[in-house]
């Protein structure tokens, strides 16, 4: 690789690493090609973006960046997947190293911060964006829900009042 080239791969590492909120590093020694296609297929589905970059390179980019404490996480071939979504790369990686054991997480960079492997695993078991966005707007619509059953109640309640008063009236006017 020519040194333009270089330059260019550490300045975009860099420019991801800036843009993203987490950056994951896993070992993926021995997978095949298909593999390979198959997790590159479910990274750009969940809007990851997923780069090998050679250790030497990704080291100086990350101490341009002073994120020295992540070059710990590269230890043979390393692929990094960056993201705005901080748990979709984690999950994702999780749950291909189930079904490929070649792949494993070995650490990252989450806001700025080194984070290793037992970390992301939490991370990966939070549930997605719109599981979580679904249950906010299920917590913020209870208790409106709940008014509304109330406020219907008032006049469903003054009506079975009125037809009570207009019962006992009848009864009195018969008798």
């Amino acid at each position: 690789m020519a040194r333009p080239e270089k330059e260019a791969a550490v300045e975009e590492m860099k420019q991801r690493l800036q843009e993203c909120s987490i950056a994951i590093a896993s070992q993926y020694q021995g997978i095949t090609v298909e593999e390979v296609t198959q997790l590159r297929s479910k990274m750009r589905a969940e809007g990851v973006k997923f780069k090998v970059y050679k250790n030497t390179l990704a080291t100086r980019a990350l101490k341009e960046l002073n994120l020295e404490a992540a070059t710990q996480f590269m230890d043979g071939p390393t692929i990094w997947a960056f993201s705005k979504d901080a748990a979709a790369p984690a999950r994702i990686l999780k749950e291909f190293g189930k079904a490929v054991d070649k792949v494993k997480m070995q650490g990252g960079i989450l806001d700025g911060k080194s984070v290793d492997a037992k970390m992301l695993e939490a991370l990966a078991d939070l549930p997605s964006r719109h599981v979580l966005l679904g249950q906010l707007v299920g917590v913020l619509a209870a208790p409106l829900q709940n008014f509304v059953g109330v406020m219907s109640a008032v006049p469903r309640n003054l009506l079975g009042v009125l037809e009570a008063v207009k019962a006992k009236k009848e009864e009195g006017a018969a008798a």
